[in-house]
């Protein structure tokens, strides 16, 4: 073990259920932990789910036939699209970041300041959103009625028919199949002691230690909770250019309270959905773990904890369709 390594505390350790007690070797997790593995893919109905398919990548269901919820949403980028800003309908960029699809329906909230419960809600505000898809559920139904071959489809799973909150129903449940599982760090959980180096067992340590944990925990190590951003400084003041986005949850319950809150996004997969925060400011994995060390902990990590920190970020990468993101 290096110098540096050393230096981690025993107790610590042993209060995290972390160490084996013999040969000062790192164990698995406990069954208590505070992040969980990804559950097994939900048993829904095939049929729904390829319907659902083929209207996340329907450009018909924006105004002018030109964008898809997999124009934003690319599973082959991490369920994002890896630019600061996506581009709406009509070629201008919209105000907040996309997040990444991918374990969305695990979260408790849809959209960064969280005002929709569920995922058919997001989809009905994203398909009328006049900066993102530009249309009306009329018009939707009526696109989507007139061609057979979604006639059939819509006819043989639901008996009315195509109707907005059929549409809807047929994305989410669609949605509801993008899990990423098979992390290193849900084998980790499940008992698999080898499956992390050392080093990234220490990032892990020093993500508890930090206290990052108390915000990026549950099932999709975070995604179920709000908080402000900027809780140990004024992160708007020093980045400059407020914009409305920044305003988070204020816009939705006009409390004092919620300016500048926002739901706090999952950390999975986190390596392949540069860039972060609602408003793209970090373009690296490094520089949003630089932000959060300032304005969540106000804190200053060593060289060597931040990239022990990020090495176990790493180990939150799952798999889709049989490969590693």
């Amino acid at each position: 073990m290096s110098n540096t390594l050393a230096r981690y505390s025993l107790i610590a350790a042993l209060a995290l259920g972390l160490w084996s007690g013999s040969g000062g070797e790192l164990a698995a997790a406990p069954l208590n932990e505070a992040l969980k593995p990804l559950p097994p893919l939900p048993e829904l109905d095939a049929a729904r789910v390829e319907l659902g398919r083929r209207l996340f990548n329907e450009t018909r269901l924006s105004v002018n036939n030109t964008l898809s919820c997999a124009s934003c949403h690319r599973l082959d980028r991490g369920g994002a699209d890896n630019q600061p800003f996506s581009l709406g309908f009509d070629g201008k960029p919209v105000t907040l970041n996309t997040p990444t699809v991918f374990n969305a329906s695990l979260n408790f909230k849809q959209f960064w300041n969280a005002r929709v419960d569920t995922l058919e809600a997001q989809i009905e505000e994203v398909v009328t959103s006049p900066v993102e898809m530009g249309s009306d559920w009329k018009n939707v139904v009526t696109t989507l009625a007139a061609l057979p071959e979604y006639q059939g489809a819509f006819k043989q799973i639901y008996p009315d028919g195509v109707t907005a909150a059929n549409v809807q129903n047929a994305l989410a449940t669609y949605e509801r199949t993008l899990l990423t599982p098979d992390s290193r760090f849900d084998q980790y959980l499940q008992g698999d002691t080898e499956i992390l180096t050392r080093e990234e067992k220490y990032g892990y340590l020093r993500f508890k230690e930090y206290g990052c944990i108390a915000c990026h925990q549950g099932i999709n190590i975070g995604g179920n909770m709000y908080q402000k951003f900027g809780v140990m400084g004024d992160y708007f003041k020093d980045r400059g250019t407020p914009t409305e986005a920044d305003l988070g949850r204020y816009l939705v319950t006009k409390d004092e309270e919620d300016r500048h809150v926002f739901k706090v996004p999952s950390l999975r997969n986190v390596a392949a959905t540069a860039p972060y925060f609602h408003d793209a400011s970090a373009k690296t994995l490094e520089d949003a773990v630089d932000v959060m060390f300032k304005y969540q902990l106000g804190r200053i990590p060593s060289a060597k904890d931040k990239d022990l920190i990020i090495k176990f970020l790493k180990t939150l990468s799952g798999k889709w369709e049989g490969r590693q993101l």
